[in-house]
């Protein structure tokens, strides 16, 4: 069912309802990744709470060092209380092995590490940034999240991304127009064993494409192979011989032996489409 259009005003009081839920907290511990939602969360958590919200971030092989530092700028800019955790996450064998239920199982070893250090710190309460849309597609770790009391605020006030987007770029957030983003763990086929070879050479050749000035993307990986997920609006462009070829040789050299251009372009969990 698509989504009735909310009004700017809509928009604003479901911020001030939000940033009530979060004041009622008391004091807070954000799971910060630095994209969209949990950047708007942060947002709304400093505003509600000042120096009585603190940020946690997981340092994992499964997100790139860019995505990491640009969260430790952002909570530096804002002088708020941050953490950065390192977790092993593919020492865990049943992690590693990719399942269908990956999700759930790196969403439980990771939450659950937020919320001990999170308690050690005094503070009683972990929120995260699902919203609305979750709901529409298979995600695993939205139960690891109830399991653990986890809150989610933003769903919980029925904010959607674009609501989220707005509201963003209305405060001037950095990442108001940021491109989605999940864990590259997501690249790879279920029952495809992930290892930190593969993740390097997804991040990297993402990371090239976005170099390009291609914005929302996903290079999936299938056995030696790069699926290149874009928005059909820059099918045109990538087509371009040079640009195209450009891409074919640098992807190449990163160790892939096929790439492909995916014809039905971006959409996020493609890979749960074989489930």
């Amino acid at each position: 069912m698509k989504e009735k259009p909310v009004s700017r005003n809509e928009l604003f009081v479901k911020y001030d309802a939000l940033k009530e839920r979060l004041r009622l907290l008391g004091k807070a511990a954000v799971a910060f990744s630095g994209g969209v939602d949990s950047t708007f969360l942060l947002y709304a958590a400093h505003e509600a709470l000042g120096e009585n919200v603190m940020a946690v971030t997981a340092k994992s092989c499964l997100f790139p060092e860019k995505e990491t530092s640009e969260a430790e700028d952002y909570c530096s800019e804002l002088g708020i209380k941050h953490l950065i955790l390192p977790v092993d996450i593919l020492s865990d064998e049943d992690i590693a092995d990719n399942p269908a239920n990956r999700c759930y199982l790196c969403k439980k070893k990771i939450f659950g590490a937020f919320l001990d250090i999170a308690r050690q710190e005094g503070f009683s309460s972990l929120v995260e940034g699902s919203n609305l849309d979750d709901d529409n597609d298979y995600r695993p770790g939205r139960q690891a999240v109830r399991e653990l009391g986890v809150l989610s605020p933003l769903k919980d006030a029925g904010l959607s991304k674009a609501g989220i987007r707005e509201l963003s770029e209305a405060f001037g957030l950095p990442t108001a127009d940021k491109p989605s983003f999940a864990c590259l763990a997501s690249r790879l086929p279920y029952g495809e064993k992930i290892n930190e070879k593969k993740l390097k050479m997804i991040d990297s050749a993402e990371q090239y494409l976005r170099s390009l000035g291609f914005g929302q993307l996903r290079v999936r990986m299938h056995g030696d192979s790069a699926r290149i997920e874009l928005i059909p609006e820059d099918f045109d462009r990538f087509m371009q011989n040079d640009l195209r070829l450009m891409v074919h040789d640098r992807l190449k050299h990163l160790g892939f032996s096929y790439i492909s251009l995916d014809l039905m372009g971006y959409r996020t969990g493609s890979m749960n489409e074989t489930l």
